[in-house]
This record gives C-alpha cells, sequence and structure tokens, in this order.
C-alpha cells in the first residue's frame, strides 16, 4: 500500500514536473536568503570575535538579551517603539480605508483613476527626498517661518520640537503611503456586489448609510487582515522615515529599536552579538504580537489570517 502511495505521488510530481522547475529558482532563494541564515542568529548567545568567527567565538548564553532590559537607552527606544506603533495604528491604519472609499464615491472613471494616480505618486519619494521637502518647509528658514516673520510673528523650528516632530512623522507617512496603501482596499470594493448598494438606495438608504451598511461589511475581511499584519509589525516603527527626519534634538522621543541598533552598530563599537539579540527579540515580539491579535480578532469577529472561523 505504501509503495502504491509513493508510486502514485512520484508520478504525479512527474507529471507536474514543469510547475516544480517553474518553482525551482523561488524555492533556492528562500532556502540561501531566508533560511540558511537563520543559523547566523546563534551570534545572539555569543560574543562575536572577528578573528574566530561566529561559530568558534565564546558562548555567552542570553547576555546580550539582559544588556537589552539593563541599558537606559535600549530600555527607552523599546518604550518609543511601541508609543510610535500605537499612534500609527490610531493615525494611520484608518486614512487608507477612507481614501478607497472616497475614491470608490466618485462618479466617473477617469476621475477616480486621475485621484488614484496623484495620491499613489508620493509613495515612490524616497524618504530622504521627503526629508529634505521638510525642511525646506519646516525647517529653520523654510517657508512656514518665513511666512511668520514675515506676519511680524516669532518663528517656530517644527523640526526640533518633540512634541511637534511625532505629528510630522504621522502626517508625512499618511501623505506618502495611504495613497499607496489604499489599493488593496480598493481592489475589495470592485469585488462588493453593486447589486447591494441598488438594494439600499430602493430602501431608502443615503450615501452614508450605505456606506455604513453595504461598504464597510464588504471590506470587512480586509481590513482584519490588515490590521493583524499591521500589529504584527508593531516592532517595525518606520526605520527610514525616522532615520531621515531625525536630529539631535528630538532623538530621545523618536529613538526607536531600529535606530538604536544601527547607531550601537555603524556609530560606536560595533557588538554584533547584542544587535543580533536586539533583532531575534524585535522578530520574536512581532511573532507574539501578530498570534495574539489573530486570535483575538478570531474571538471577537470570527475572522483571521486564514478565513472565517
Amino acid at each position: 500500500m505504501k509503495a502504491k502511495s509513493a508510486g502514485s505521488l512520484s508520478s504525479r510530481i512527474w507529471r507536474a514536473r514543469m510547475a516544480y522547475l517553474f518553482l525551482l529558482p523561488g524555492v533556492v532563494y528562500l532556502l540561501i536568503f531566508r533560511y540558511i541564515p537563520i543559523s547566523g542568529l546563534t551570534l545572539a548567545f555569543r560574543s562575536f570575535n572577528a578573528r574566530m568567527g561566529i561559530w568558534h567565538s565564546p558562548w555567552v548564553g542570553l547576555a546580550n538579551f539582559q544588556r537589552l532590559f539593563v541599558t537606559p537607552r535600549a530600555l527607552s527606544s523599546i518604550i518609543n517603539t511601541l508609543e510610535i506603533s500605537l499612534c500609527r495604528l490610531i493615525f494611520e491604519f484608518p486614512v487608507p480605508i477612507l481614501v478607497a472609499i472616497a475614491i470608490n464615491e466618485m462618479r466617473g472613471v477617469r476621475v477616480k483613476k486621475i485621484y488614484q494616480t496623484v495620491i499613489t505618486f508620493p509613495h515612490f519619494l524616497s524618504w530622504v527626498i521627503v526629508a529634505t521637502i521638510l525642511q525646506d518647509f519646516f525647517g529653520t528658514y523654510g517657508v512656514a517661518n518665513y511666512i511668520l516673520k514675515s506676519l511680524g510673528l516669532e518663528t517656530v523650528n517644527f523640526l526640533t520640537k518633540p512634541a511637534t516632530f511625532r505629528t510630522f512623522l504621522y502626517f508625512t507617512a499618511n501623505w506618502k503611503e495611504a495613497g499607496w496603501s489604499s489599493i488593496i482596499f480598493i481592489a475589495s470594493l470592485a469585488g462588493i456586489n453593486s447589486e447591494l448598494y441598488e438594494a439600499a438606495s430602493i430602501d431608502g438608504a443615503g450615501r452614508l448609510r450605505r456606506i455604513w451598511h453595504v461598504t464597510l461589511p464588504g471590506l470587512r475581511a480586509t481590513i482584519i487582515t490588515m490590521l493583524i499584519m499591521k500589529i504584527g509589525q508593531s516592532m517595525n516603527a518606520g526605520f527610514e522615515q525616522i532615520f531621515s527626519l531625525r536630529n539631535p534634538v528630538v532623538l530621545n522621543s523618536v529613538d526607536i529599536i531600529d535606530t538604536y541598533v544601527y547607531d550601537i552598530t555603524f556609530g560606536a563599537t560595533p557588538n554584533y552579538g547584542f544587535s543580533t539579540a536586539v533583532g531575534l527579540f524585535k522578530s520574536v515580539v512581532n511573532c507574539v504580537l501578530l498570534v495574539v491579535a489573530n486570535a483575538t480578532t478570531r474571538a471577537l469577529f470570527g475572522q483571521g489570517l486564514f478565513g472565517e472561523r
């Protein structure tokens, strides 16, 4: 019986050999660049010595992880990361949904395409360019301060005030990424049966009621999936953006784990074992948050990453 099963399995593989051959480059890529490097995580438990290499460097156990929780700047970066990620969930996650609904409610296919193209374009700008634009507008000698000075008001450097700097983080992230992130919601809206809107209109529902009772329920699965994935990336608070915009004055309020690891790796005496430990800690926390968020949404809404309960 086992021989027959093996024979049938091998024959099925042979019949689908072209499909497997097509998948082979992707599998090889994953093995070389995703799975084999996992063995390098042992560096998190070692005191790395370049001459001795990863495998012969002395084993230090959990010492690198203990350092993470006793170093003041490391603890501060963890708190900042969680705070910024939570604010991103509140101030950034709903924006692409609203953008998608607004575009969906527009009349005329051409108008929709024009607006979608315009709001998607900033995604293709690098954060370095965005940081330069912000500096030109809101820096000490920027346009905003020039206007304030011409009105006889006191100038303000918005980018060196911790209270306003985080506001700029969320504002610029929405300006740059909301249009791009809305694409998946727009695609989901295209799958909603138009007869549901017609039935709602016949029943006397206005535009807002149609959005509430037809559009949002139609987006429910997509919203939950994207929310779970967003929560699962909470320890990634936006390195490129913060690294491009930060300055020494606001460092304490926006120093996240990624910028901290960058600084201790390239800005001081490198400690690759500690850097690897921090990265592993991030990944574990992200994984735990992902599992918890998925279980919570399945319990509350009957919907998770892998479909309905």
